[in-house]
Parts: C-alpha cells; structure tokens; sequence
C-alpha cells in the first residue's frame, strides 16, 4: 500500500528568488505559485541577505539569481552567491543577451539561464532539467537595434483524455519516480535511489500529478493501476 505520509501542502517545493527589484521578485513568485499549487517563497534584495538566507534556508530546491546586484558586480557576486548555494542548484534569471555573458555564468556553475524576455512558461521547461542535474541555458534571440526579444512558445499539451494515456506519456525519469513512489518509497528514498536532489523528485511527482489530475500520493496510485500499466523496474 502506497503511504500518503507526505503530501504536497506537508511538503511544499522551496526556492529563493534573489533580484534587488521588489516587482520582479513579486512577478517570480507570482510565476511559481500559478504553477506549483504546494510552494514556499523566500526573496532576497541583495547579496549579502541572499548569502545569509541561503545558509539559514534548509531543504532548498533552486535558487533563482539576478546576475547584476546593486551591492556586487555580476562575476564576484554570482561566485559568491554559488559558494555560498553549495549543492543547491542556482538558475541565473537576467535581462542580458551576451552570449558570452551566459556561457561565462555556466562555466562558473550556474545550472541554467532564463532570459528576463521570456515567456513565464520557460521556466517550467527550466525548473525540471535544472533540479534533475542538467543544463538549461538557452541563447535568446536580440533584435536588429540590441533589445531582447520576447520568446514565444507554443501553447500547453492538450490534456490528455484518459489515465492510460497520460501514463504512457510520462518520460522516462517520471515513470522510474512514479514505480518506486507505487514500492512505497518516501521522496528522500526516492532521491537517494536515483542519485538526485530531493526536490528533483518533488517537482517530477507534481508534474505527474498534473498530468493525471490528482491531488496527493494516494490518488496517484490509484490512477496508475486503473490505467492499467505495469511500469517495469
């Protein structure tokens, strides 16, 4: 039996939004929380108080970073706040269109870039990459006279019309979760078994929750075996 110990209100995803403009940090959090029904907000309008908040913040999932601080420049600051973030996994959030700008900030250990330009719904592309240990660092495209454009993506999936078939359209990181979530595993196992932060787990059992149109572990379970999929180990 699939334990519904902890649900996504027990345990909401966790990030720090660090960007020294109140209204983008609002516009941030306004962004994760209309996509993440479970999430927690901590903000940070300096570096100092992001260093600060990063070291007293258990159980961060991402930190979300504005590359140009009013008390730092961009090189030192984003090294300091990635000493500081450890494990963490940090996405620079910048209005920049400098190639070389984005590449020198994955170099130095950024785990992805988001152009201020783009769609909302980039993130939603970046989050899951970044926190499952990837790279999501798009160039984004400038017009003739320098200034960013804005990326326009393609509208959302059609939901899907049956269990079954958002099951079998689960990617394959998503169906290897959702097996040892069926074997009874706690999100912390989970994340030790594969190698993965425990918010990388967090995010793919929301994903898979949206996708089926359920609100915690147990209807999960349920769904998966109406389905009627067997997901092999």
């Amino acid at each position: 039996m699939v334990s519904d110990r902890r649900t996504p209100s027990d345990d909401p995803l966790k990030f720090l939004i660090v960007d020294d403009h109140a209204l983008v940090r609002y516009g941030l959090s306004l962004a994760l929380r209309q996509r993440y029904e479970h999430v927690a907000i901590v903000e940070a309008g300096s570096l100092a108080e992001a260093v600060r908040k990063v070291r007293s913040e258990p159980d961060l999932a991402a930190i979300l970073y504005d590359l140009q601080m009013s008390d730092s420049d961009e090189h030192s600051g984003l090294t300091d706040m990635l000493e500081a973030a450890g494990d963490v996994p940090l996405i620079v959030v910048s209005g920049t269109t400098d190639v070389n700008v984005i590449a020198s900030c994955i170099r130095a250990g950024a785990r992805g870039f988001v152009h201020k330009g783009c769609e909302g719904v980039v993130l939603d592309q970046a989050l899951p990459i970044v926190l499952e240990g990837g790279i999501f660092a798009p160039a984004p495209p400038t017009s003739p006279d320098g200034r960013p454009v804005r990326i326009a993506l393609g509208s959302a999936a059609a939901p899907v019309r049956s269990e079954s078939e958002a099951v079998s359209g689960l990617t394959e990181r998503q169906r290897e979760v959702l097996r040892l979530l069926l074997e009874g595993r706690s999100n912390k196992e989970i994340a030790r078994s594969l190698g993965v932060l425990e918010g990388t787990i967090k995010v793919h059992l929301r994903t898979v929750m949206q996708r089926l149109g359920v609100r915690n572990r147990t209807q999960l379970a349920l769904a998966t075996v109406k389905a009627g999929i067997r997901l092999s180990s």
